[in-house]
């Protein structure tokens, strides 16, 4: 690789880095390019433009460079299961790829107030969504989840699996902010966090179901 080529490698690290750090802190629409230009440290004002395009495409690659290495971390949990798992293996699946990767990122993280960010927005939410469904592992942990909630209704299954998504994002995205402002944190690292979570969701999934009146 030349030295042209490595700089603007540098550079579109830099602007990526920047961004996910005012995304997480400030939300996606409070920043603009220009201000993620300045910040990253580019003379150019118009640098995310340049090397990315569009605020959309910006968060769409913010996106794929965690994405690869959960995946794989969903990955080895998937195989070791091999189809046989019961609910809370499917719900550790679910959890421990995310809680994992924040631990391996070290600190200070960003990615999970990104992600809460984004999935209260509908349109970047749909980029999230688009960039999962390519994810064989989740297909086949969501698989395996519902073959242990076969007993529950559709429409309850369907309405847990959203109070789960809202608990993985949002308590994850707690616990980050906690860590970068210095505050208490209920569990004492990533994993634990992920023990907890794990817990949580296989009880809000096992609890019982009220027939309608």
């Amino acid at each position: 690789m030349n030295v042209k080529a490595d700089r603007a490698s540098a550079t579109r690290e830099s602007i990526l880095v920047t961004a996910e750090r005012l995304f997480a802190e400030h939300g996606v629409h409070a920043v603009s390019n220009r201000h993620i230009s300045e910040a990253a440290g580019q003379g150019n004002n118009a640098a995310v433009n340049y090397h990315f395009g569009t605020k959309v495409d910006l968060v769409r690659a913010i996106a794929r460079k965690h994405f690869g290495r959960i995946e794989r971390l969903r990955e080895e949990l998937v195989d070791a299961i091999d189809g046989e798992g019961e609910l809370r293996d499917w719900v550790a699946c679910l959890v421990r790829p995310s809680t994992s990767y924040l631990h391996e990122l070290g600190a200070p993280t960003w990615f999970a107030r990104f992600s809460a960010q984004v999935m209260t927005d509908p349109a970047l939410r749909a980029i999230v969504a688009e960039e999962s469904l390519t994810s064989p592992a989740l297909a086949r942990a969501v698989e395996g989840l519902n073959r242990c909630m076969d007993g529950l209704p559709p429409e309850v299954r369907a309405e847990r699996g959203d109070m789960a998504r809202q608990l993985m994002i949002h308590m994850t995205a707690e616990r980050e902010r906690a860590l970068a402002e210095g505050t208490p944190t209920p569990r004492a690292s990533w994993n634990d966090a992920g023990t907890g979570l794990i817990d949580a969701i296989t009880g809000l999934l096992l609890a019982p179901v009220t027939p309608a009146s």
